[in-house]
This record gives structure tokens, sequence and C-alpha cells, in this order.
């Protein structure tokens, strides 16, 4: 087998993460030589505007991307929340590999409770899906922008004197900075981004390491994935609409809950799904579709500009 070249952002998550998928493969092909190509993508660069301004999410992931293209990497790792709903000709999602926890988390460096936040209490956050479930929630609440990787958006919050921020628990733990938790919070009350707590190994679809990569997947988590990522492809979401939605297992039946917002919180959509795991897709097609004849096609036309394609 030739090397592997891993194309990774250089943020120490990403890192972590690339690293992490290093391992499990040399585990898996001990004479395979693994190495990683650091790079500086567009989101990473720009950090004083939102994603939303400035081209979404997916700025995390094109120059990765073009480097699987030209031939300068063999694979990418991705939080998988990043990758955009379509992948470019020649690319393939090879594998899912097993999903972290994809909860939210409440940080508060003076240890206040989610649920005790002060009127007029100032919160950050660079999600737009958080900022819109926490303004619904409070509408009394400031939210302020926190761009950034894990550990500035942690000295921020302190350098702020924030009441707290909200972060994905995934990129906590994975950097052994869960003792800075105050509280976990349920899908109930911050609906988690699509994908959130996953991986996404991206390779050319007809690479030698195809196969090798294909051995990381893992069944359980690409199910509720592929409901999950339906669902976006349905709505054609972004960074420029508040939108979440998250798949449970259960057994051999599928829960998918969906949720679609303004900005600002004073309109969100919700739903959900049960199923068979057999039509995990259609499931998240379906919940979509519910969501945009309950109003989020309204929501979608005033804030994103363009009409999803159901």
């Amino acid at each position: 087998m030739p090397p592997l070249r891993i194309a990774t952002r250089k943020s120490p998550l990403a890192l972590w993460q690339a690293h992490h998928v290093a391992g499990l493969l040399r585990a898996r092909a001990p004479g395979t030589e693994v190495t990683l190509v650091e790079l500086t993508t567009e989101g990473d660069r720009v950090l004083d505007s939102p994603l939303s301004q400035i081209g979404g999410k997916g700025l995390f992931i094109k120059e990765i991307e073009a480097a699987l293209l030209d031939g300068r990497a063999d694979l990418a790792v991705h939080s998988l929340k990043d990758v955009t709903s379509v992948f470019p000709p020649g690319l393939v999602l090879a594998a899912v590999p097993e999903r972290e926890d994809p909860r939210d988390a409440w940080v508060s460096p003076r240890g206040l409770a989610f649920g005790g936040i002060p009127a007029g209490g100032r919160v950050g956050t660079s999600s737009l899906r958080r900022a819109c479930q926490l303004r619904a929630l409070r509408p009394d609440v400031e939210v302020v922008p926190l761009r950034g990787n894990v550990g500035t958006r942690l000295r921020k919050t302190e350098e702020l004197g924030l009441a707290g921020s909200i972060l994905a628990l995934a990129g906590l733990r994975r950097l052994g900075l869960e003792g800075r938790i105050t509280e976990l919070l349920p899908p109930e009350v911050m609906l988690p981004a699509v994908g959130q707590g996953a991986l996404a190994l991206e390779c050319p679809g007809e690479s030698a390491h195809r196969p090798l990569v294909q051995s990381l997947e893992h069944p359980p988590t690409r199910v509720p994935i592929d409901a999950e990522r339906a669902f976006l492809e349905t709505l054609e979401g972004g960074c420029t609409v508040p939108l979440a939605a998250h798949a449970i297992l259960q057994g051999q039946e599928l829960w998918v809950r969906g949720l679609v917002g303004a900005p600002d919180g004073s309109a969100v959509v919700r739903a959900e799904r049960r199923g068979p795991a057999s039509r995990a897709a259609a499931l998240g097609r379906e919940l979509a579709e519910e969501l945009l004849r309950r109003g989020a096609r309204a929501i979608l036309d005033a804030h994103a500009g363009a009409r999803p394609g159901v």
C-alpha cells in the first residue's frame, strides 16, 4: 500500500481528529505509512466576520478538498457538521467512524446554570443554530459572536466577562477539556447540528486507499447520519439559516428530530419522525418536507434568499 497522506486543518481539534484517524488506520494496516498534510483554510484565516456573511461552513473544507483533487493528499478528516450536503465530483464520503456524544455543552466561568442566566446576560456563540434556539428560549439574553478554535472561545468567554458560552461537547471531550463544562444541554433544549460529534472521512472515489478507509465505517453511526444529511440536503441548508437535526437509532427504529428557525429566534418550526432504520434517508427528507409545509419554507425564503429544492 502506498503512503497515505491525510489533509487536515491546523487547529488543535482538527489535528486531534486527524491523528486519531491516523492511529486507527495504522492499527488496521500496520505496514502503511500515514502522514499529515496540515492546511490553513479560509474559515481559519477570516475570524472577524460571521461565517454566514463570508460563505458558510464550507470555507473550512474547500481548500482541503482541493488538496484531494490535485493529488497533494489522499484522505481528508473533517468534523462532519462542517461538510456541505453535496461533494465535489470525484470525491466521496468513504467512511463515518463511531460518533462522539453530539450534545452541546454550556461553559460558564462563573458556574452559572444554563437556566440561571440573568436577564441581559451575555452568552457567546458563533453558531446561528445555537443563537436561534437560545433567543427563542431567552429573548432577554444578549448573544455575543465568538469565532476561533475551542481554546480561543473559552479564553474569550472569560476575558469578555460573559455569563458563559455554548460549545460542542465532542470537541471539549476530544481536547481533554470536559472539566470546563458547567452543564450538558439535552437535545430538547439545544438540538444539535447535522452530523455533530461525528467525523467525515473523504477521499477520491477511485483511491487505492478507499477499502482501508471504509474499514473504519461504523454502521450504527452512519444510519442516523444518513437521515440527518438527507434532511440538510432537502433544505439546502448551510450557515445562512439556523437549522438542526438529530437522529437516534433505537434498535431497528430511527427517531429523527429537526428544526428550522429565524436567526433572531422569533420563529422556530419543529417536527419529528419515527420509522424503520432502513428508511433513514427517506425519513430525513420527509421530516424536512414536513417542516417546509409547516412554515420553514417562508423562513428559508425570507432569510436565505433561495427556495429549497424539494
